[in-house]
């Protein structure tokens, strides 16, 4: 599976994160202002707060040809989803994709 062509996984779940993953924190890295807080101690990325989710680092169409805007600063919650692991097929068949 290539997620440079599909991005379900972005369009699907929220992408919270313990909030000193964010640059407003030292060593964090996600950008603050693309994220929203869930709480005291955790933030989400904006855009999965709510449905429809899609991840406002998303580019481009699911199913497609994708790309993430902050791949190298993206938090663990992105970093944690492995191509065929049970969330990447949960999110693909939420958007009627085959498992490939």
């Amino acid at each position: 599976m290539d997620c440079q062509a599909c991005g379900a996984c972005c369009a699907v779940f929220r992408v919270s994160f313990y909030w000193a993953e964010a640059d407003d924190a030292p060593g964090g890295t996600v950008p603050v202002d693309l994220t929203r807080p869930v709480g005291p101690l955790h933030r989400c990325m904006a855009g999965t707060e709510a449905k429809p989710v899609r991840c406002v680092a998303l580019a481009g169409e699911v199913g497609q040809q994708v790309g993430c805007g902050i791949y190298e600063q993206r938090s663990s919650t992105c970093r944690s989803v492995m191509p065929g692991d049970a969330q990447c097929l949960k999110a693909r068949a939420a958007w009627g994709l085959t498992p490939e």
